[in-house]
Parts: structure tokens; sequence; C-alpha cells
């Protein structure tokens, strides 16, 4: 009976680790299968961007090659025949460029317009963020929802009734007209985009700034304003981009002897069969430097993420 017993016991003592030495097996597959699910997810993914990526930088990249290749190049062949022969790459069209004035004032001209009217509008657009969030006044709900209210006006209404106003007070067909134009229907995007930031602000952290004797304007200066990077950054990109590429307000309200890039682009597309060499750099200049501006903002956002993180 001594024997036997030890012997069932010995075998269920015996039969016991390859049990459990299967499931960890088992274990170890699932986990190794998950990584390389993963992994190959994570690929596909990356490739997919990639491709993506090189798909959208294809019409830049034409751009920029087609502005470095003489007018009977172009005439002659697509801008891909640069690959096969480099000897077509030349800056004489950015030269020419440069000697053209209505081209380089149409890039002071809209300089002149857009970093305005991108300032005003994230300046306002804070201050005015912050009371709707945080500062009781009274009808404040009413006075929002009239903000909310301009969202859903069109442009395109108000250009008549504005353009009279502005040839009543002596700025139609000005720098002035077109940064007050773009700047009032900049501003209900601006607050309603910041005030709904602004808001979520824990209340506590304000709390706390009032006590230490923090006062409206240090609050949002010290306080709100940091917290607020991601979204002013934000802001700061779309208007600018929103007023750099416009051509309908410059169209109407800025001034015919000193157009923005946009409408000096517009007009020398007339003439296209004679003044190519000008119009492909231009045009390439119009967009790089919205893109440049994009990316200096994008890292100014990363670190408003950074600095405005509540812990």
């Amino acid at each position: 009976m001594t024997a036997g017993r030890t012997t069932s016991g010995s075998g269920a003592g015996t039969a016991a680790p390859p049990a459990s030495r299967g499931v960890t097996v088992v274990k170890v597959e699932q986990s190794l299968g998950a990584r390389i699910a993963a992994v190959v997810s994570g690929s596909v993914l990356r490739v997919f961007l990639v491709v993506v990526g090189l798909f959208w930088l294809v019409p830049t990249l034409g751009l920029l090659l087609g502005s470095l290749r003489t007018p009977a190049d172009m005439s002659e062949s697509g801008w891909w025949k640069v690959f096969s022969k480099p000897s077509q790459l030349t800056f004489e069209n950015y030269s020419h460029l440069l000697e053209d004035e209505t081209i380089t004032d149409s890039i002071l001209t809209s300089v002149s317009i857009t970093v305005p009217a991108t300032l005003l509008v994230v300046v306002i657009g804070s201050l005015a963020g912050y009371a709707f969030a945080w500062m009781e006044f009274p009808g404040r709900d009413w006075w929002f929802l009239g903000v909310v209210a301009l969202l859903v006006v069109p442009v395109q209404v108000a250009l008549l009734p504005v353009a009279k106003l502005f040839g009543e007070i002596g700025i139609f067909e000005s720098t002035t007209g077109v940064v007050l134009f773009h700047t009032a229907f900049g501003l209900p995007f601006a607050i309603f985009l910041l005030r709904n930031f602004f808001a979520e602000i824990p209340r506590e952290l304000l709390e706390a700034a009032r006590l230490d004797g923090a006062g409206e304007l240090r609050l949002f200066l010290r306080v709100v304003m940091p917290l607020g990077a991601p979204a002013i950054a934000s802001l700061g990109i779309f208007q600018f981009l929103w007023v750099w590429n416009d051509m309908l307000i410059a169209l109407i309200f800025a001034d015919a002897g000193s157009p923005p890039i946009t409408v000096a682009l517009q007009q020398q597309v007339r003439f296209f069969g004679d003044n190519v060499q000008i119009l492909a750099p231009g045009a390439f200049i119009s967009m790089v430097i919205p893109l440049a501006v994009f990316f200096a903002f994008q890292r100014q956002f990363v670190s408003g993420v950074m600095a405005g993180a509540v812990k």
C-alpha cells in the first residue's frame, strides 16, 4: 500500500511539471505572436504614411523643379526630365523674379497684410476667450451665442456692405481695409476655439493664483497664456494660412497698384506664355512661405504642450 501510494504520488508529481511547462510554452507563443503582429501592423502603418507623404510632396517637388528650368525646357518636356538631365537646373528664373518689382512688392504686401491680421486675431481672440470662459459680466452667455452665430455667416454676404462702409470711411482698396476684414471674420472662430480651450483649465489653479494676489491681467499672462499655448499656436497657423492664401478678399479690397502675391500671380497668369520664368518661381515662393511658418509654429505648438502640461 505504501509503495502504491508512493508510486502514484511520484507519478502525480512527475505529471504536474510537464503540465505547468506546457502552459508556460503557450503563453510564450501568444506573447511572441502578439509582438510579431504589433511589429507588422506598425511597419505597414509607417509605410502607408510614408507613401501618403510622398504623394503629398509630389506637386511641391514638381513646382520646385519646374521653377529651376528655363522656359524652353518647360515647353519641351515635363519637370521629371531633370532626373535624367540635371544640367537643366538653373537659378536664372529666380534672378528674373527678384528683378520684377511687381512680384517682390506683392510679397511685401502679403506680409504687411498677413502678419497684422494674424496678430490681431490671436491677441483679441485670446482676451475675449478668457473673458467668456472665466469672467462674469451681464449677458455673457447671450454674447457668446452671438459669436457662435457669426461662425455661419459666409464671407460673400458681407462683401458689398463692407465695401460700401470702407468706401465711406476712406479705407477701401487699402492694406488697412484688408487687415480689418480678415480680423473681423477671423475673430468668431478664434473666440469660440480659445473660450472652449480656456474653460478646460482647472478652476483650482486660477483660484490659487488669485489667492497669491494675481490680478486678471497677470493671471491671463502668467497662467492662462502658457496653458493655452497649444490652442493659440493652432489658431495662429490657421489664421496665417487663411489670410496668406486668400485671393477673393484681396482682389476686392486691396490696392490694385500694390496687390498681394495671390492677386499678382493671378494677373501674371494672363500672360502665361511670356512670363512663365517668373510665374513658376513666384508660385513656389508663395507656397513655401506658409509652409515655413507652419513648421515654425509647429515647434511652438510642441513646446506649448510641454510647458502647459498640468501635473
